[in-house]
C-alpha cells in the first residue's frame, strides 16, 4: 500500500511544533489550545484537515478550542509522534493506525475513550466494521477509525470482452484463467499486474486467507478457529501453487520487483488487464491518459474455492493522547471528525472506505469503480472482514521475512509447500513465546 512508504513535505511551521513546544493552557479568554498530529500526510490532505478544523471551531463557538495540526513527513510520522507521546506533553490529538495502536496502547501513551464515546450518537451512523474496528480485544476505544483500506480487483472491460468472458473473475481460480488468456507480451499486453517486490506479503496472504474463509479466526486472520496458524492447512498450499501460476501464466518477468507504484504504473498505463489494489488507486486511474473511463472498472475482492473470501480490511482513525491535559475537547474534535459531513468528505477527498452507513446509499459510492466496495460492505456473509495481526511487535520484521520468500517463490528457489510451512513455523515459534 502506497501509504507504508510516501514520503511527503513538510512545512517549516509543523517542524517548529516538533521541537518542543506543549499543548498550551487555556489563556485569558477561556481557548484552548489543541496540538492535533496526522502521520500519513501529503499536502492536500494537510489543507482538507485544516478546512475541517476551521469547520470545527467555527461550529463550535461555545468550546472555545484553537487547534494547531502538525504535519511530519510519512516516513517520519510514526517516530516523531511516539517521541512526542513518550514525553507526554505535546499532542492532544493524533492519527492511531492499525500497526501503532498495539505498541503504543501497551507503552500507555494512548486514551481510552470509551466512557467518553458511551453516549455519542456516532456510533448509530456508522458501519457494522467500523464500529468493531473501533474497540481493542479488551473492548478498549483507542482511536476512531476514519476509513478504511480495502482490497478489490481493477480489471479492463475492453479486454476481457476481447478475450471472450462476459463479466470480471469471481474467483482465485478464475482470475488466474482471465488473466492468462489475456496475456500475450508479444503484443507488450500482459494479464496481471503481480507484486513481487515491497509489501508481496499483503497479496499473497490474502490468496491464502480467501483459501481458507470459514476456517479463518475473525479476531486473528493469521489463525485458525482451532487455534493453528493458517499456514498450517492444507489449502495454503493449494492457494499459493494458484498464486504462482498466477505470476508465471499471466505477469511480466519485470514484476518480480514490482511494489505500489510499478503496479499501479502497469494497470494506468494500459499494459496490464488486473490488478489487486485499494481503494486510492480509483483516483489515480481516472487520471489516466492511456485508458478511458469505459475501459476499466473494479470487481469485489475475488473469492477462494469455497465462494468466500476474507477481506483484511487495513484501518487508522483519530485518538486522544493519555497525557493530553485538554481530553474532554480533544474528545469533541474526535467526535467531530468522525461523523457527519466532516466523515464524509474526509473519505471521498481520500479515496477511503467510507465509515458510515449512508454511504451506501450516496451516488458518489453506488456507481463507478466504488460500487464493489459497496457491494463487500452489504455482503458480510460472503466478504468475511477479519483483523489481521498487524500490532504485534514483530510485524516490521515479518513484511522483511515474507516479502523475501515470495521472492525466492517466484524465482523459483523455494515451492509453495516449503514457504507455507516455514510461516507457519515461524507465527507458531512466535506465538508460543508470547505464552
Amino acid at each position: 500500500m502506497r501509504r507504508r512508504t510516501a514520503a511527503l513535505a513538510l512545512g517549516t511551521a509543523a517542524a517548529m511544533v516538533l521541537t518542543g513546544c506543549s499543548t498550551m493552557s487555556p489563556g485569558a479568554s477561556g481557548t484552548v489550545t489543541l496540538n492535533m498530529v496526522e502521520s500519513l500526510t501529503n499536502p492536500t490532505r494537510t489543507d482538507l484537515l485544516k478546512d475541517l478544523i476551521a469547520d470545527f471551531e467555527q461550529q463550535n463557538p461555545k468550546v472555545k478550542v484553537k487547534v494547531n495540526l502538525v504535519s511530519p513527513p510519512t516516513e517520519q510520522a510514526d517516530q516523531k509522534l511516539q517521541q512526542m507521546l513518550q514525553s507526554g506533553s505535546g499532542v492532544d490529538v493524533l492519527e492511531v493506525r492499525d500497526i501503532t495502536v498495539g505498541p503504543w496502547s501497551n507503552n500507555g501513551w494512548l486514551y481510552d475513550m470509551k466512557k467518553d464515546l458511551a453516549g455519542w450518537k456516532g456510533w448509530e451512523a456508522m458501519t457494522e466494521n467500523a464500529v468493531n474496528a473501533s474497540k481493542d480485544a479488551k473492548g478498549k476505544t483507542y482511536f476512531v477509525p476514519y476509513g478504511f483500506y480495502g482490497l478489490s480487483l481493477f480489471y479492463r472491460t475492453d479486454l476481457i470482452k476481447e478475450a471472450g468472458f462476459s463479466k470480471p473473475p469471481a474467483t482465485w481460480a478464475e482470475l488466474v484463467e482471465q488473466a492468462s488468456a489475456i496475456h500475450d507480451p508479444a503484443k507488450r499486453r500482459y494479464g496481471y499486474a503481480f507484486r513481487g517486490g515491497a509489501n508481496s506479503n499483503s497479496n499473497a496472504t490474502a490468496a491464502i486467507e480467501a483459501y481458507l474463509a470459514d476456517q479463518v479466526d475473525p479476531a486473528n486472520g493469521f489463525k485458525l478457529k482451532d487455534g493453528r496458524t493458517i499456514f498450517a492447512a492444507p489449502e495454503a498450499e493449494a492457494a499459493m501453487e494458484n498464486y504462482l501460476k498466477l505470476f508465471k501464466q499471466a505477469s511480466p518477468k519485470s514484476s518480480v520487483a514490482w511494489g505500489y507504484p510499478e503496479m499501479v504504473e502497469a494497470f494506468s498505463n494500459g499494459s496490464t488487464a488486473f490488478l489487486l489494489q485499494d481503494p486510492e488507486v480509483i483516483a489515480t486511474v481516472s487520471e489516466s491518459k492511456s485508458i478511458s473511463k469505459d475501459q476499466w472498472g473494479t470487481a469485489p475482492l475475488v473469492a477462494g474455492p469455497g465462494g468466500k473470501t476474507v477481506q483484511p480490511l487495513a484501518t487508522a482513525g483519530w485518538g486522544v493522547a493519555k497525557g493530553s491535559k485538554h481530553k474532554a475537547e480533544a474528545v469533541k474534535l474526535v467526535e467531530f471528525l468522525s461523523q457527519g459531513e466532516a466523515s464524509t468528505t474526509f473519505t471521498k477527498k481520500n479515496s477511503l472506505v467510507p465509515i458510515l452507513k449512508s454511504a451506501t446509499s450516496d451516488p458518489f459510492y453506488k456507481t463507478g469503480p466504488w460500487s464493489s466496495y459497496v457491494t463487500m460492505t452489504e455482503q458480510p456473509d460472503k466478504y468475511l472482514v477479519v483483523t489481521q495481526p498487524r500490532g504485534v511487535t514483530w510485524w516490521a520484521e515479518w513484511q522483511q521475512k515474507a516479502d523475501a520468500d515470495v521472492q525466492k517463490l517466484i524465482l523459483g528457489k523455494t515451492t509453495p509447500k516449503k514457504l507455507v510451512a516455514g510461516w507457519d513455523a515461524y507465527w507458531t515459534e512466535k506465538w508460543q513465546q508470547e505464552q
